[in-house]
């Protein structure tokens, strides 16, 4: 498939901005559907990795629980994730904190910080693309997204 159609794709998917960084303590809010029922949990803990994939961005967020480390992937356009809080911000030097796995207590700590608000380039990317896209140009990647393919 072209790439400029499979970015087109991409950029429709993304719907909220991430202002969320490396070394940033976050709560994020997700659904959690059980049966018929449908809730929202918090999950709390630092961010030691964001993968960078246009839509399929997703940040890795780590936490301790009960003496257990524990660490969930969180999909950020994802319809599950209702939406991602900053707690604090902390003072990095490294774009993935894997070397936090091995610390414990008052060592895992990092120094926290002020941050100034950084944009999120794909969001603004795919805002600036709903605004200066005609409507027949958004009907025909949105139909394109929808279509099925044809079984063998």
């Amino acid at each position: 498939m072209n790439t400029s159609i499979m970015e087109k794709l991409h950029l429709e998917q993304v719907s909220k901005p991430l202002n969320v960084h490396v070394g940033d303590t976050v709560k994020v809010h997700y659904r959690i559907k059980e049966g018929n029922k449908e809730r929202i949990q918090a999950y709390e803990g630092i961010v030691i990795a964001i993968r960078n994939q246009g839509a399929g961005k997703s940040i890795v967020v780590r936490r301790v629980s009960y003496d257990v480390g524990v660490e969930r992937i969180f999909p950020i356009y994802s319809p599950t994730v209702e939406k991602i809080e900053k707690v604090r911000s902390s003072k990095i030097r490294r774009s993935k904190l894997y070397f936090q796995r091995k610390r414990a207590g008052k060592e895992s700590r990092l120094t926290e910080i002020k941050k100034s608000k950084k944009t999120d380039s794909v969001f603004d990317k795919a805002e600036k693309r709903r605004s200066s896209a005609p409507k027949t140009e958004i009907a025909a990647v949105e139909a394109l997204a929808t279509e099925t393919p044809a079984a063998n």
